[in-house]
């Protein structure tokens, strides 16, 4: 639910009067609100760009992706190692970034259930739960609460969180709420809205900049990873490094040049306009690679590492440049985060699952997360083409458990000694697969997640079937 503290005048101020609102604190000699810029990869895995994630493992980077403005921006701050997305799928995740909430809380675990490009019911043994197409009202997001804090807030880009508008979740601007089309409902929306939104993005930042008011900017790209829609430009940059990729290695590599460039600009802009050492900018992404995302199994639409673990880069203020931190982080925590940078004093919402990473990001990656709960939990009750089906999996210390909702199987890996899930340790640890699928159960049922069903017999329809997909989780 949304906090009930009274929104402050502020909210409605203009970028003169705002300015005047900070600079009692700027005579007394503390520093401005930073500004944040959030850019958002549609599917890129762990390993999918040209900085090394983790400093420990090589492979933790792409092999043929050339990124060099985001290994700027690691240069000169902190990558996080094992930085996990709420969901191997897009909508759940852009809803828990924006709320701090999981999507199992949220119950936006999937869009687009039973539509036969995503997979469909393939073995007709489960019935996945209707999941929510539409961020409610009643929630409260980040942009919401910055903005009550004299923000400016603008998202550029891919919303996918339903049909309501963003401006009715706190940004001030907005292309509207876009879906994979854009706001030209196209099949292929890069390469141009990929540089349209990054040119309103910075027509943004400057207006802000020249009023005197700190800014929330997000840029949500949409699918890019097919060359067959990079530009020109970016194809030519390819052919010039004299590789010998394959089709597909050459088609990635273009669609991530387009990204890269697009970066660099918004990484030059703030250059010019005299913010970058006041400002936070973050890179991270919404679920794994589509297919493969070595050397970790799995990707998009599964639980496994693959689907889950992705970049995150962040530059700013007070950062350390060149660290990379190995604690342990997910999406939720981006809410928390930023509210403390930006010295919000209202109380963050009931229900936020996130901690606050200021900690780790002052003290060169080290440092402890306070959260509701220890163990994170991804709740995928859902098929998905090319993936394991219906499950989910409770990460917690060394240890992650996979429960298949078709099967019944529960799978244990040791993460930190097989981030790949190579070895099953089930059988050989029953007594911890129990505590841990015990834990995931009562999680479940502490944030009334939607749960699959057991299919309707033939003949029965499953609008038929006694139940709504919203059973609590077996104990």
């Amino acid at each position: 639910m949304k906090a009930q503290t009274p929104r402050p005048k502020r909210s409605i101020l203009t970028g003169a009067a705002t300015w005047g609102l900070f600079l009692p604190s700027l005579l007394a000699g503390v520093s401005p609100p930073p500004n944040f810029v959030v850019v958002l990869g549609e599917g890129h895995g762990w390993s999918s760009t040209s900085v090394q994630m983790d400093d420990a493992v090589p492979e933790s980077k792409s092999a043929f992706v050339r990124t060099p403005n985001l290994e700027k921006v690691a240069q000169g701050g902190m990558r996080l190692a094992n930085f996990y997305a709420p969901s191997p799928r897009c909508t759940p995740s852009r809803a828990a970034l924006f709320t701090g909430k999981s999507p199992a809380q949220l119950h936006m675990t999937f869009v687009g259930e039973g539509r036969k490009e995503n997979g469909g019911n393939p073995s007709g043994r489960i019935t996945p739960p209707a999941a929510s197409m539409e961020l409610a009202p009643e929630e409260t997001t980040l942009a919401e609460v910055l903005k009550r804090a004299g923000y400016a807030t603008a998202h550029f880009g891919k919303w996918h969180v339903g049909r309501t508008d963003p401006k009715a979740h706190g940004f001030d601007e907005s292309d509207g709420p876009t879906n994979n089309g854009g706001p030209d409902n196209v099949e292929n929306p890069h390469p141009e809205q990929l540089y349209g939104m990054t040119a309103r993005g910075i027509d943004f930042m400057t207006r802000q900049v020249k009023a005197g008011k700190p800014f929330f900017l997000q840029v949500s790209h949409y699918a890019s990873r097919n060359g067959a829609v990079a530009s020109p430009q970016a194809r030519d940059v390819v052919k010039s490094w004299g590789r010998d990729l394959s089709d597909r290695e050459t088609a990635e590599a273009a669609a991530d040049v387009d990204l890269d460039l697009a970066f660099g600009r918004i990484l030059s802009k703030l250059d010019d306009l005299g913010v970058a050492k006041n400002t936070y900018v973050i890179f991270t992404t919404d679920h794994g690679s589509p297919g493969k995302n070595p050397p970790l199994a799995g990707g998009k639409g599964t639980v496994s590492e693959g689907g889950l673990r992705v970049p995150f880069i962040i530059c700013g203020p007070d950062i350390r440049p060149g660290t990379c931190s190995h604690v342990r982080a997910m999406g939720q925590d981006l809410f928390p985060t930023l509210a403390e940078l930006a010295r919000v004093r209202e109380p963050l919402p009931e229900g936020i699952e996130g901690g606050s990473l200021v900690s780790v990001l002052n003290h060169a990656g080290e440092g402890a997360v306070v959260r509701s709960r220890e163990a994170f939990v991804f709740h995928f009750p859902h098929y998905d083409k090319d993936a394991i089906g219906p499950a989910s999996a409770i990460l917690l210390g060394d240890f992650k458990l996979i429960r298949s909702y078709e099967t019944g199987v529960r799978r244990l890996f040791n993460i930190t000694q097989d981030p790949g899930e190579r070895r099953d340790l089930a059988q050989k640890n029953p007594d911890r697969v129990e505590e841990l699928d015990q834990q995931l159960a009562a999680y479940l049922t502490a944030v009334n997640a939607q749960m699959p069903t057991p299919a309707p017999p033939v003949g029965v329809k499953a609008s038929e079937q006694k139940g709504d997909g919203k059973r609590k989780a077996r104990p």
